[in-house]
This record gives structure tokens, sequence and C-alpha cells, in this order.
């Protein structure tokens, strides 16, 4: 969560699976001029450039999330480097340029201590959120649109960031949170809130103070971010 007394919430979404639902996020997040931070595993760069470069076009800033999408903890510190670095090497291949952040976002929202230094070490900060919508699961898993946007709206308050998905889990085609993201906008308008985009805490940060979570901060300028931004348990891609 982003610390800050200001009615602020970050919007973000994970690409790991398929670009099933990127048309219609890209379009609502347009009409609505709304930012956000899509974090992409490397290798949904290397299949889906061309959504690399629509999000970058668009204006909205890209973050990293490992290249394959393993359990970081089944792997060695060099072989988490090598995840870090090979979606870093297909992000900015794929026409990331300047939309590339030092955002990374740890998969399934694993993350410890030490994984968390190791990321810093290499000139990234962790960024997790406040609350999943949850809307990857589908409606094989329990999720509705009704409940997507439920869980949103619980987790509305300064600060607030906001987890969301652009895909289909293997062998689906339906994208709840794509469905849900005009509902969870207008929420966030209703209730006295704006969108922020995260890339101001790179910068000048002028609503936000430091983040929270045992004083960390991320640094002024970037490639220089330290130590994480906010993490919530949960298992999601």
């Amino acid at each position: 969560m982003i610390r800050t007394r200001e009615r602020v919430v970050a919007v973000t979404f994970n690409a790991a699976w398929n670009d099933a639902g990127v048309d219609r996020v890209l379009a609502e997040l347009a009409r609505r001029h709304a930012p956000a931070t899509f974090f992409l595993t490397g290798d949904f760069a290397d299949r889906y450039p061309q959504v690399v470069k629509r999000i970058a076009a668009a204006g909205h800033g890209l973050g990293n999330h490992s290249h394959s999408h393993p359990y970081f903890k089944d792997l060695t510190a060099a072989g988490r480097r090598r995840e870090v670095w090979a979606a870093d090497r297909s992000l900015r291949a794929a026409g990331a340029g300047e939309a590339l952040t030092p955002l990374f976002r740890f998969p399934y929202s694993e993350t410890t201590p030490a994984q968390i230094r190791e990321v810093n070490g290499l000139g990234f900060a962790d960024v997790e959120f406040t609350t999943d919508t949850n809307g990857w699961k589908g409606t094989k898993g329990g999720m509705t649109v009704e409940r997507a946007v439920a869980r949103a709206l619980d987790a509305l308050r300064p600060g607030a960031i906001l987890q969301m998905h652009v895909g289909a889990r293997e062998g689906h085609t339906e994208v709840i949170d794509a469905q849900a993201l005009p509902q969870i906008l207008d929420a966030i308008t209703v209730h006295g809130y704006r969108v922020i985009d995260l890339r101001t805490l790179l910068t000048s940060r002028p609503t936000c103070s430091r983040p929270a979570d045992k004083g960390a901060s991320l640094a002024g300028g970037a490639g220089t971010p330290t130590r994480r931004v906010h993490r919530r348990a949960a298992r999601p891609r």
C-alpha cells in the first residue's frame, strides 16, 4: 500500500497466460483516461510483443513479473537473478521502451525478506498489492464479476493497490477482471478516489509519502528503487 492520506488508488494488471482480455482492458482505461501498470512475464512478452507495444503506446507503465513465472523458493539465488534479467531482456526486445519501469512483482505473490533484498540488489522495487480481485479464478473457481468488484470496493482506502489480470488460465477464455473493470473504475470515482500512476513513486511523488512496511521506500530516480511497496498474501499469477 502507498502511504498517503489522499484518496488515491493504483490499478495494476498481471499478464502470464494469454492476452484474452487486453483489448477490453486497454479500451476501458483509455475511455476513462485512467493510468495503470502492467506486470508482464518475459514469456508473455516473447509471445505477445504487439501487446507490449500497445501498452507502452497507450501511456501505461510496464513492470517485471519474472520470465517463466516459477516459484522463487524452488530456485537458487542465481536462478532467481536469471528470471529477473531474462524478463527484462524480453520486455525490452518486445518494445517496452520508456514505459518499462524498475518495478518487480513476484510470481504467486511469494516473497521473503531475503528475496526482496535480492531484487533490490538488481535495481528493482517489489510492488505487491492491497488486494487481488481474484477474477483470475474464473467462474469455475467460484468468481463472478460482482464478487471481483466487491473485493476491489472492500479494499478502497488511501493508497490502495489493486491487482487484476488481463488473461485467462490455460484452457479458458473468460477474463472476469476485464468485465469488472468498468464497474471498478466507476466505484473508485463514486467513492471520491482517483487513480494514480505508480510511476509517480519513482519521480517526485507529489501526492504520496514513503511506502508502507518497515520504513522502506522507493528511491527517487528510475533504475534505483529500493525495498518493497506492499505485500498481501495470495496465490494468483
